[in-house]
């Protein structure tokens, strides 16, 4: 309920926030007519003659951003969720080339038809969650999706891909057996986002560990072990949510809902990165010496630049990375959240990118930051409602060191697959036996009827 309160105080702020800085800036700049020995009713008259023309228009710039919101998340609502909870097979000789496959027929843009579409009905693209889950040591793996457009898609693909595979519709969310409660649980959540501000240098996928290769099962290099090893041997009382917020990555233009601003896709910003390393002069020039002055390149930047290409080759995702520790209270392990975090160094990869911790519940100086511990309290509790909601909201308002990350398919699966049989980690349980499909040519009809 509190939650729902401040989201409608911060719309009301939001809406008439505008107003009160128009306010405030003519205000301003009356003084400063007043302090020249400007008399400023002339020009006052001329802006109150043209109240006409800007009023409407700064007040529909106020409202969009509003408006869009409500609409886009009323469409979202409408969608519907479901939680598909995927039981994984006793065997699995496949690499995470299976769940690349899976993300990318499963990327739906919900490209709108028309500006109706757009603006009236909210339509948008939608948030698959991928969910990597310790309950007490108990690992399981989870992916949320729209109900309506996405979850029948999902679970086809993941059946193809994964023939022994079990995918059970949960009746109850497993987010709901923890409630907010700060006198039973301890709770920390981070954002964890990629290192370098370049989305399109790529981390370490599983192409890099040779897994593309299909090598025999006790020589794969599982970029997941160190993980699910870690997730595996956490202690009753503890639990660890980790989910990958993934929203279709699109070009951004007024048909779809970006009137004021057009974003390309990341293939420009690709192709300036690598224009960038090659130290290529993109003007036009006629000087005959231009191509012998070319820099070499080393094998580790061919390397790079070859990775940067198959990245942006793929599809896409804008994507938030969370990831929350509950506990018992009293019992909180900060060892075990070190360790926890120095997982993500699996998908490291020099010279290129990795994953690092952008945001966190917690402040370097408590005692000047928030002495009284009521900030880090708000984003705790915020941080529970916005992963039950699978909503991404950035906390790095000023930096943006958390904002949301573009990510090819190719990274996402590396971090997010049904692992192989070469994972023995006790906590993740697998079906006993492959799940079978009738014979064909079973006879059918009453007993009586067959000869």
């Amino acid at each position: 309920m509190f939650a729902a309160l401040g989201e409608i105080i911060s719309s009301i702020l939001g809406a008439f926030g505008g107003p009160l800085f128009l306010v405030l800036g003519v205000g301003v700049f009356i003084l400063a007519l007043s302090l020249v020995n400007i008399d400023p009713g002339p020009v006052l008259s001329v802006m109150v003659a043209l109240t006409p023309i800007w009023l409407p228009l700064g007040l529909a710039y106020v409202a969009y951003d509003r408006w869009m919101y409500f609409i886009t998340n009323d469409f979202a609502a409408k969608n519907g969720r479901t939680t598909l909870r995927i039981k994984l097979p006793p065997e699995v000789f496949k690499s995470p080339e299976a769940m690349e496959a899976i993300m990318t027929n499963t990327h739906n843009p919900q490209n709108p038809d028309n500006l109706m579409q757009t603006y009236l009905e909210g339509k948008n693209p939608l948030t698959t969650s991928f969910e990597l889950v310790s309950i007490g040591g108990e690992v399981r793996f989870y992916i949320n999706v729209p109900t309506k457009k996405v979850k029948n898609a999902m679970e086809s693909q993941l059946y193809a891909q994964y023939p022994g595979i079990e995918v059970i519709e949960e009746d109850m969310d497993y987010v709901d057996e923890v409630r907010w409660d700060p006198e039973k649980y301890d709770y920390m959540a981070f954002h964890v986002v990629k290192k370098e501000k370049d989305d399109v240098m790529p981390i370490k996928t599983y192409i890099d560990f040779g897994m593309d290769r299909l090598p025999k099962e006790e020589q794969k290099v599982e970029p997941m072990a160190a993980m699910l090893e870690r997730l595996g041997k956490m202690q009753p009382h503890e639990r660890v949510w980790i989910q990958f917020l993934c929203t279709p990555h699109i070009k951004k233009n007024f048909k779809n809902g970006s009137p004021f601003k057009e974003q390309p896709t990341w293939e420009k910003a690709a192709k300036a990165k690598i224009n960038e390393m090659l130290k290529r002069d993109t003007r036009e020039s006629t000087d005959p010496d231009t191509y012998e002055r070319a820099p070499t390149l080393t094998m580790g930047e061919r390397d790079t630049i070859s990775a940067i290409e198959r990245n942006v080759s793929k599809y896409a995702y804008e994507v938030g990375v969370r990831w929350m520790y509950i506990t018992t209270k009293g019992r909180f392990d900060g060892d075990f959240i070190s360790g926890l975090l120095r997982s993500f160094s699996s998908y490291d990869m020099i010279g290129r990118n990795g994953m690092s911790v952008g945001w966190r519940t917690d402040y370097n100086y408590k005692f000047f930051s928030d002495p009284s511990g009521k900030k880090i309290e708000k984003y705790k509790k915020g941080e529970l409602a916005y992963y039950k909601s699978r909503y991404y909201y950035p906390r790095d308002h000023k930096g943006g060191a958390d904002n949301p990350k573009i990510m090819s398919v190719e990274e996402l699966a590396t971090m997010f697959h049904i692992p192989g049989s070469s994972i023995v980690t006790p906590g993740l349980s697998r079906i006993t036996s492959a799940r079978k499909e009738a014979p064909s040519n079973l006879p059918t009809g009453l007993p009586s009827q067959i000869n």
